[in-house]
């Protein structure tokens, strides 16, 4: 278990709930609590610590929005989202946490900027729906995944511009995240990042997600779309200033 002080096992434990909330709930809460992991455990540590207890979440998540996924749009997705956290793995072994964190908040910064534009368009013109961006969204979310556990607001800036209803978001994204997370699992034991440590961590602090994940599904048939979008991207704009600070 990581040294830890009071201050620093409640953001920790605070961190955890939002997890279980975005898998249920806001998808932009989870890269708030990726945000809030990575201030008080090495961004290295905390990506292997976190995966585990992503994985609780996304199970959580399928069993509440199994019927509601889009699989065409996640099989054209899944072969680009490989090759992507094969890059990410790559880059991992090489980068250090200061610079893998610039990358990644760089990477969300310009998604945004690309969603905000592409919205001005029109969703009949929507880039969403063109094979090549399909493409490049897989690879920036699974190289985002692999490095930083951060493809969630690839993800959601992806689907919300496909004009996806509220709950085939969350179900697509929940199938996309069990999948694509169980994949990194090899990956992520081979560079040291999950252990026997991160593993007891795990089921400590499971709890902690549930919690989360059984709020989201309270709040989510309370929310309407626009406020959706609205707090998905305001919540991936501040985590990504936040990684490049």
């Amino acid at each position: 278990m990581p040294a830890l002080d009071v201050a620093q096992w409640a953001v920790v434990l605070f961190s955890l709930v939002l997890v279980g909330f975005s898998k249920t709930g806001v998808s932009g809460a989870g890269t708030v609590a990726i945000a809030l992991f990575a201030l008080v455990l090495p961004t290295k540590s905390s990506t292997g610590m976190l995966l585990p207890l992503l994985l609780v979440g996304d199970v959580v998540a399928v069993a509440s929005y199994r019927r509601h996924a889009d699989w065409p749009r996640l099989l054209r997705l899944f072969p680009w989202v490989a090759a992507g956290v094969v890059a990410g793995a790559l880059v991992v072994r090489w980068v250090d946490d200061t610079q893998m964190r610039r990358l990644i908040g760089a990477i969300l910064l310009a998604i945004i900027a690309v969603h905000l534009w592409n919205r001005s368009r029109g969703p009949e013109s929507s880039l969403a729906h063109h094979r090549a961006v399909a493409a490049l969204a897989g690879i920036f979310a699974g190289f985002a995944t692999m490095t930083a556990n951060a493809a969630g607001p690839i993800m959601a800036v992806y689907l919300l511009a496909a004009g996806m209803p509220m709950l085939g978001f969350l179900g697509t994204s929940a199938w996309f995240f069990l999948t694509i997370n169980a994949f990194k699992v090899p990956f992520s034991v081979a560079l040291g990042l999950i252990t026997p440590a991160t593993l007891a961590f795990a089921a400590a602090t499971a709890p902690a997600v549930l919690a989360g994940a059984a709020a989201g599904r309270l709040v989510i048939g309370r929310i309407n779309r626009t406020w959706f979008e609205r707090v998905t991207l305001t919540l991936t704009v501040l985590a990504a200033l936040r990684l490049l600070l």
